[in-house]
């Protein structure tokens, strides 16, 4: 098979929580576990730091992985999901793994996959640890693909544990409540390894320390912690601001541990030169100026009511925006964050998991927020900009596929 029918084949052969919901979700380890004893356990040869969270995590990966490759380290990246290409889920230094190897590591593997009934999930974090492991690391940043306790990523035994904040999100998983969340997430605290808490309430703060109590685990809270000096960086929405503080606590547990040579430079410029270095996209991204155009892969009402009140800031004559989001997601949750005051441009994700664009707009009119629908992502951005005067802002998110369709 060449790269493309490879990915065909990941894509299609087997659920994929991403395009497909619940289907492809598995609530335990087991195959994980059995295909890393089959790949003779590549995870035990990495050194990581496990980041979890509900909103943040993305960003918290890339300004660690940022800060390593200043400090001139070889650095793996594990996130997910991707915005356009797959290859954006594993990368080291900033430099997406090769086609040959993602089309040769299936093509070896491919029979044990089929008879397992692996899910894509599993069988992307075999590729990632595999990878990372026969190109030799020097420390790799693991990104939770959902939750934490039963995420395939939670095979391994970090140096760092670091977990963003909580919110409602996945609840059809995770449970209904933020303690629930929370002890999921709390699921990659392990033994005798320090714990980083971005963001808590008195709900989780509570879970999080009973969790690091029974596991003898450090635990450190960063929104307690202030720093003296705020360094620049390109990351521009409001809520970087607490994933900038999470990483600066993170980044002192590591100094403190005398294991990696970073220096307050490495930190500064890595903060600075995250974009270039790691080649993080759709976070409050600026694509266009008169009108002004920004998108942002917000998708739940955690992040969406930080950014919509981004958004209420700006200086603008009108303002524009093109929403889409996935079927699972509970609109009563987050319409109340976006203005009435706006022209809307409704449209469908084009994933399985899309929502019908004309029951998005019946959600959003029962709300008094009233908009047209369209027939792709792309027609509702065109449209958008050729009705916005220079003086506008136009938003693009509700999705990480709407913004992936942009990009």
């Amino acid at each position: 098979m060449n790269y493309e029918q490879t990915l065909s084949w990941l894509f299609s052969q087997l659920p994929m929580y991403q395009t497909q919901g619940a289907s492809a979700y598995k609530k335990d380890l087991t195959n994980t576990l059995f295909l890393s004893k089959y790949l003779h356990h590549p995870e035990k040869d990495l050194v990581c730091i496990h980041v979890a969270g509900t909103n943040g995590k993305g960003s918290t990966s890339h300004l660690l992985a940022s800060v390593f490759q200043e400090a001139g380290y070889k650095v793996g990246l594990y996130t997910s999901p991707h915005l356009k290409d797959f290859r954006e889920r594993i990368k080291i230094n900033g430099k997406e793994i090769e086609k040959e190897y993602i089309t040769a590591f299936v093509e070896k593997h491919k029979t044990f996959f089929e008879s397992n009934h692996l899910s894509f999930f599993e069988m992307t974090v075999g590729l990632a640890f595999e990878y990372f492991k026969n190109k030799k690391t020097d420390i790799a940043i693991i990104e939770v693909g959902m939750g934490g306790r039963l995420d395939s990523t939670n095979i391994i035994t970090p140096e760092l544990a670091v977990i963003t904040n909580i919110g409602l999100d996945h609840t059809q998983f995770l449970g209904n409540t933020l303690e629930q969340i929370a002890l999921e997430k709390a699921g990659i605290i392990k033994p005798n390894v320090p714990v980083v808490v971005g963001e808590y309430t008195q709900e989780t703060k509570k879970v999080f320390e009973k969790i690091a109590l029974k596991n003898n685990a450090p635990i450190y809270f960063a929104s307690d912690v202030q720093f003296e000096v705020d360094y620049s960086c390109p990351l521009l929405g409001d809520y970087q601001i607490k994933n900038k503080k999470t990483v600066r606590q993170a980044l002192q547990i590591i100094q403190d541990k005398n294991r990696f040579n970073i220096s307050e430079k490495h930190i500064e410029q890595g903060f600075l030169n995250v974009i270039k270095n790691t080649g993080l996209q759709g976070r409050w991204q600026q694509l266009g100026n008169q009108p002004s155009i920004v998108c942002d892969t917000a998708h739940n009402a955690h992040g969406l009511e930080i950014v919509m009140n981004q958004v209420k800031k700006q200086k603008y004559n009108h303002l524009h925006l093109v929403l889409g989001f996935v079927n699972d997601k509970n609109l009563e949750d987050i319409i109340s964050f976006f203005p009435e005051n706006a022209h809307y441009y409704f449209c469908k994700p084009n994933i399985p998991r899309g929502l019908d664009e004309k029951i998005l707009a019946q959600k959003f009119a029962q709300h008094n927020r009233f908009g047209n629908v369209y027939n792709s992502v792309s027609d509702a951005y065109i449209a958008s900009k050729k009705n916005a005067k220079p003086d506008d802002f136009i938003y693009i998110g509700g999705s990480t596929f709407v913004v992936a369709e942009i990009l």
